[in-house]
């Protein structure tokens, strides 16, 4: 059921299928690949999961920090969240998929190469 804070599937899954090509950033820097979901946490609250898999290898989850229910922004992404990042060594990520379970229990996925994703 919507919210209008978009914490929900119903909400979230239009602007996370309308932006798959925003989901993940990568960039090598200080000799390492950056891997960035900023855009998924940015829209967490209708997820339940994220999972990834670099390469072809096996699908990990990704850990999600919580909503922040209650607050005016929910889905904001705040100091104890963490980085919403990880790192790989320097030139190594090749391809990313990505696997969003939403709260209602469906999916969305994506499949990313390298120099699509790549930020100078």
């Amino acid at each position: 059921m919507a919210t209008g804070k978009f914490t929900t599937a119903t909400e979230v899954r239009p602007i996370l299928e309308a932006t798959k090509g925003n989901w993940v950033a990568l960039r090598d820097y200080n000799g390492q690949d950056w891997l960035y979901v900023t855009h998924i946490w940015s829209w967490r609250c209708g997820l339940h999961q994220m999972r990834y898999s670099i390469n072809g290898g096996p699908m990990q989850v990704w850990p999600l920090p919580p909503c922040h229910e209650g607050t005016a922004a929910p889905n904001a992404i705040i100091e104890s969240d963490g980085l919403p990042a990880t790192t790989f060594a320097s030139g190594s990520v090749q391809s990313i998929e990505v696997e969003l379970l939403l709260d209602d229990l469906s999916a969305a996925t994506a499949q990313y190469i390298r120099a699509d994703v790549l930020m100078p």
